[in-house]
């Protein structure tokens, strides 16, 4: 066989070999779309869930409000933002702009957008967590909202020496992973189920760390007893008044993290 032919085979090969890897990612996906939620899974109503819809008007709304001011920290701290499921850190830049300002060292999780957990991304973000604490010289403040504060409860759990305290902001990591309206676009996008995620997890388990999970009444996408969670599945839990999209830009929820730098 000549070079042109032998090259010719393998092209060949690698284009059946993404035909494959395609048809597999579709059809595991097709079977993902027929699987239910238990009996027992609480979802947040519709009306919220449809309300959700106005945050993303919230850059504009905020120019008629006055302008924020969070209190001067006493102490600085390094906190990392966690951002939730398919959406990109550039979502809570306010956050991160507000607890600057207040005297913070705010730092990027360093994966752009977060399309879901898998080893490699969590090897990646305790690689980023270790170079922030050796560069600062103090342990970080993990903030992570949704399905980034999943990952901000496991990368605790696993390196605890290099992580002071974990806030989570609507969070499902309590009851159980269909209590929320997203799992079904969960699935679809990753290609896993909710109930078996390609990492090794347990959700509900506390970091040994201070573990804070902020959680509201009118978040539209994850049910409050999934983001709240029970006694001993976190330290404190604080309920604010926003929305789901909310956690990561409202006045309200950057005061309430605000705050709980302060208690650190």
């Amino acid at each position: 066989m000549n070079v042109a032919k032998l090259k010719y085979a393998e092209a060949g090969k690698v284009i059946s070999d993404r035909a494959v890897s395609l048809g597999d990612a579709v059809l595991r996906r097709a079977n993902l779309l027929r699987s239910q939620a238990p009996d027992n899974a609480a979802r947040p109503p519709l009306g919220l869930f449809l309300a959700e819809s106005v945050a993303f008007a919230e850059p504009l709304l905020r120019r008629a409000r006055p302008v924020l001011t969070v209190p001067a920290a006493s102490e600085r701290k390094i906190v990392v933002l966690l951002p939730g499921f398919a959406t990109h850190p550039l979502r809570m830049r306010y956050m991160a702009q507000k607890l600057e300002e207040a005297g913070h060292k705010v730092k990027r999780w360093g994966m752009g957008f977060n399309f879901g957990p898998t080893e490699e991304n969590f090897d990646i973000l305790a690689r980023r967590i270790e170079h922030i604490h050796g560069r600062y010289g103090q342990q970080v403040v993990l903030v992570g909202w949704s399905l980034g504060g999943i990952f901000a409860r496991e990368i605790a759990k696993r390196h605890p020496d290099l992580v002071e305290k974990v806030i989570t902001m609507g969070s499902p990591f309590s009851h159980t992973p269909y209590s929320n309206n997203v799992w079904r676009a969960y699935q679809l996008i990753t290609g896993h189920s909710v109930e078996h995620p390609p990492v090794k997890a347990e959700l509900s388990v506390k970091p040994p760390v201070e573990t804070v999970a902020f959680w509201s009444p009118r978040d539209g996408v994850v049910a409050a007893r999934s983001a709240c969670g029970k006694f001993g599945e976190r330290d404190r839990a604080v309920a604010l008044r926003c929305s789901h999209m909310g956690f990561s830009n409202s006045s309200e929820a950057i005061l309430a993290v605000a705050r709980e730098l302060e208690r650190s």
